[in-house]
């Protein structure tokens, strides 16, 4: 197990919680029986070898799996339809599984392959293991979330850069952000407490703490979420205003709030989401379950804030978002005010569902008992 110590602060006094398991990449010792892939062989013949499932090794330059994966994405995209939303997320499923066939080796906590980038997760999460194999594209993903880490990411209205820890969910875009930061500029309520449930890199909490509210309770169900603000709070004043917790909704808080924040995945899951999916797909039950717990947790008077987009209506997954099904026929709570922003025009260097930007907005949903 890496390590993964959580710091709580129970009434001021922090205790440390130490069986929090971080979520990384299984590593797997050598295979027996596995094709190795160097430059000017034929692309043709090892997709072949991938598609027949088996394994291939990347052993001479790192850089000869991106050359594999751009082959294989040209194949995919020459044999399989691409165009509808369906269509896409069928193509990114059969690429995720003959790509994760590309296999990388690891020695001393470094990849073997020539003129590989350094990789500082690969000791920071495998402290008891420094040689074995990864897949390609969890090496990747490993590269990118260690570059985000260091390097950090500039949030619109924050101060200081936020440090996403691996394998936790931190926005690439603000138009949410800039909703929530203009509705907080607005909050004419008491600010004793909040809580901000699903608190992933915690963006929500720091612009509550940034707008006077005094305590925010966080949790979430990611054990590295818990694990990476614990880390980036330590010993800092932050520590004695978000208090931390691994669990699901409300997870241990018992106290009644003024504020509830929940920013939820956007889209149900499907038989064919995938664990790379897990933060915009949410499960049947989700909403039911936390609008029964809000409506035991919200102060009589208090907001229940929900960040939403209606990216599931445009692209023809539902035609009622669960929000407004909770409003019509739920009985809990009642709408005060909604909020929307349309989301800005795709980046050119990409056209995946680039279509669907001209028409989603995010939406800032502020909910009241009703009376």
């Amino acid at each position: 197990m890496a390590e993964a110590f959580a710091y709580l602060h129970q009434k001021g006094k922090p205790t440390i919680m130490t069986d929090l398991k971080v979520n990384k990449p299984n590593p797997f010792l050598a295979l027996k029986d596995v094709t190795i892939y160097n430059r000017g062989e034929d692309i043709k013949n090892i997709i072949n070898v991938l598609e027949a499932g088996s394994p291939v090794l990347i052993t001479e330059f790192y850089n000869n799996g991106s050359v594999l994966l751009n082959g294989l994405q040209e194949h995919l995209t020459r044999t399989l339809p691409n165009t509808s939303f369906k269509e896409q997320r069928a193509f990114r499923a059969v690429y995720h599984k003959l790509s994760n066939l590309i296999i990388v080796e690891i020695e001393n906590h470094k990849i073997v392959a020539k003129k590989a980038p350094v990789i500082g997760w690969l000791k920071k999460l495998y402290p008891e293991t420094s040689d074995f194999l990864l897949t390609l594209p969890q090496v990747q993903g490993l590269n990118s979330a260690w570059q985000w880490y260091i390097n950090g990411i500039s949030i619109p209205g924050l101060r200081n850069k936020i440090h996403p820890y691996y394998g936790t969910y931190f926005p690439t875009r603000f138009e949410h952000l800039e909703l929530f930061d203009n509705w907080l500029k607005r909050y004419g309520g008491p600010k004793k407490t909040a809580v901000d449930v699903g608190v992933g890199s915690g963006v929500l909490a720091l612009q509550m703490i940034k707008h006077g509210f005094q305590k925010v309770f966080a949790t979430d169900t990611n054990p590295n979420a818990i694990i990476g603000l614990a880390e980036m709070m330590r010993d800092t004043k932050l520590s004695r205003k978000i208090e931390l917790d691994f669990g699901s909704l409300f997870g241990k808080w018992k106290n009644k709030t003024e504020l509830i924040v929940f920013n939820p995945p956007w889209l149900a899951e499907t038989r064919d989401s995938n664990n790379l999916d897990e933060a915009i797909y949410y499960n049947d039950p989700l909403f039911s379950n936390f609008f029964e717990a809000a409506k035991e947790m919200l102060l009589p008077d208090g907001k229940l804030v929900l960040i939403f987009s209606n990216l599931a209506e445009i692209t023809g997954f539902s035609k009622l978002n669960p929000i407004e099904r909770e409003i019509a026929v739920g009985g809990r709570f009642q709408l005060e005010k909604c909020y929307t922003k349309n989301v800005k025009k795709a980046s050119n260097k990409t056209t995946r569902d680039s279509h669907y930007r001209k028409t989603e907005e995010v939406q800032l949903w502020v909910l009241t008992h009703v009376k």
